[in-house]
């Protein structure tokens, strides 16, 4: 049996933890993840916050299945290194396009995208000539190929048309990974071949959530630089850190501790990195969606609050807490009641915020938000590894 020692590829033995490569490779994401921010922002309407959820998807594609790559092959070859590159030069093109995406930059966004995927799938099909793992860069190549239709043809669409042809298209790459790429002729993926070193996956998921949380810093450091230090921006700017820290805490809480020996330890572990995968999705919608909160709240701390603003601000949390709940049920079986009190606290504040100033509503989450992470502080006494950090 041969893995991956074609075209200079070697199987990833002996290097569980994430490299420098790919840190390197992260960076693209918070300008990518800084631009679905400020596209939303430009259009923030129930379709604006739709395309958004359809750029989101593409974009964590890229990382997820780039991650997968420097999972299955050793990150310090050369062959790897430079595909890993290549993706992240694709990235950036798809980033620079984003905010324009469903107007004039469609064609280079997709054009983009479609790269990144068929461009890796077929670079592996040639690499891994003779390997086992052929059979899924075939599969990969195969969906994509499929997929890149839709693509396109939304592309060269406008309006309506272009969001629905570009929702089948991710949902056909999604719908692929879920039902492991069955392909003619050489059916699905092996279990074996999915997303399953516990301790890489885990250190690469939390890796992407900082890189989130940076991109929600820098939303906030340039909000305040473009609107001067006033007192009430001050004061807006304050409770956008702490609704920062606050996220951050919450999200480590045990269950970002011990996600590894969760992956480790599950009869099926390409199904648990499936569940992490989603819930890691849902946390970063949540924080795309509290970065342009935050900075409603520092460019307008004391206007009108539309009901847009409010959803943002107080649902961008709310994303977040719920995609914590499935990460909690996937490492635990269980989710913390502070979780679901905390949704419910946000719900329930939400009528009340739309007739009051904008920093108000901040406020209000921040308070929510602070709730949870007390209440886990609290369970962590008496159990060292809970309250770790």
């Amino acid at each position: 049996m041969t893995t991956g020692r074609a075209g200079g590829l070697l199987p990833r033995r002996g290097h569980p933890r994430a490299t420098y490569l790919e840190l390197f490779f992260d960076l693209a994401f918070v300008f990518a993840l800084a631009q679905l921010s400020y596209a939303l922002v430009q259009d923030l309407a129930w379709s604006g916050a739709f395309q958004a959820l359809v750029l989101l998807l593409a974009v964590w594609w890229v990382w997820f299945t780039t991650a997968w790559i420097t999972e299955l092959f050793d990150p310090h070859r050369p062959a790897v290194q430079i595909l890993t590159i290549a993706i992240m030069v694709g990235t950036l093109v798809m980033a620079v396009a984003l905010p324009a995406a469903f107007s004039r930059q469609g064609l280079v966004f997709a054009g983009a995208y479609i790269a990144i995927h068929i461009g890796r799938d077929l670079f592996l099909v040639i690499a891994l000539r003779g390997d086992d793992l052929r059979p899924s860069a075939v599969r990969g190549l195969f969906w994509f190929g499929v997929s890149a239709l839709p693509w396109i043809a939304g592309a060269l669409e406008h309006g309506t048309a272009r969001g629905a042809l570009w929702t089948l298209a991710v949902a056909l790459d999604y719908a692929a990974y879920l039902f492991r790429h069955p392909t003619p002729r050489i059916g699905r993926t092996p279990t074996v071949q999915l997303p399953s070193v516990a301790e890489h996956l885990a250190e690469r998921y939390r890796q992407f959530f900082i890189i989130a949380l940076g991109e929600l810093i820098l939303v906030i450091g340039l909000a305040l630089r473009d609107t001067g230090f006033a007192a009430h921006r001050i004061a807006a700017f304050i409770v956008s850190i702490t609704i920062t820290v606050l996220l951050w805490r919450i999200y480590i809480y045990r269950a970002g501790e011990l996600l590894s020996a969760t992956i480790a330890a599950a009869p099926d572990r390409a199904r648990v990195a499936r569940s992490v995968s989603y819930a890691h999705l849902a946390m970063v919608a949540g924080i795309v969606f509290t970065a342009v909160g935050v900075e409603l709240v520092i460019t307008h701390p004391l206007g009108h609050s539309e009901p847009a603003w409010v959803a943002v601000m107080l649902g961008g949390p709310a994303l977040f807490l719920a995609g914590r709940a499935v990460f909690e049920y996937t490492v635990f079986a269980r989710v913390s009641r502070s979780r679901l009190t905390g949704l419910l606290a946000l719900a329930a504040v939400t009528p009340v915020m739309l007739h009051v100033p904008p920093l108000l509503s901040s406020v209000a989450a921040t308070a929510v938000l602070a709730g949870v992470a007390i209440s886990d502080a609290a369970r962590a006494r008496g159990h060292p590894l809970a309250g770790r950090l």
